[in-house]
């Protein structure tokens, strides 16, 4: 049990390492919500069939959810908080059943997550803004979210290999 918490523990900190340097990195073409998503490479790497196999979906959730608190009180306001849940809770319930129709690969279960984790954003907007218009920005993020959920899919089956080795070298 002390082992699985300090992995879990390293993948929280992985996760909040890489919100820090999304952060730092000027991403922006001019249409708001757009980010790389690298935080959500964790995700990934617990969900996808190639990835940490001893972990499940609820440590999935327990990850990403402290990641969005902690680093939306560390780097962002209580809309990020806001919209990255919005968006966590979609693409999660698109990524698990991507995993269980067995018919996506580790890229197409995080493009999976890239789309619907825009779409989750897209309806906390139109909430928050009262207007249907912002919908407009539907197919810009939808390829957003595919071209990032595919580079983070391609890294999360590059890494995987390394996180599943023991740390002791054997």
């Amino acid at each position: 049990m002390t082992k699985r918490i300090v992995q879990l523990g390293f993948l929280l900190t992985f996760a909040l390492i890489l919100a820090a340097v999304e952060s730092f990195i000027p991403f922006s073409f001019g249409i708001p919500g757009i980010k790389l998503g690298l935080p959500n490479l964790v995700v990934v790497l617990l969900l996808s069939q190639e990835g940490i196999g001893q972990f499940g979906v609820r440590d999935a959730v327990l990850v990403n959810l402290s990641r969005i608190l902690l680093a939306g009180f560390m780097f962002g306001s209580l809309y990020t908080i806001l919209y990255a849940l919005a968006g966590a809770a979609l693409s999660l319930c698109a990524m698990l059943a991507g995993r269980r129709a067995g018919c996506f690969s580790t890229v197409g279960i995080s493009v999976l997550g890239g789309v619907f984790h825009n779409i989750g954003q897209i309806i906390v907007a139109v909430l928050v803004t009262q207007t249907v218009y912002i919908g407009y920005y539907v197919p810009f993020l939808i390829a957003a979210g595919t071209l990032t959920g595919a580079v983070l899919g391609l890294a999360a089956m590059e890494l995987a290999p390394y996180l599943t080795r023991p740390i002791d070298g054997r």
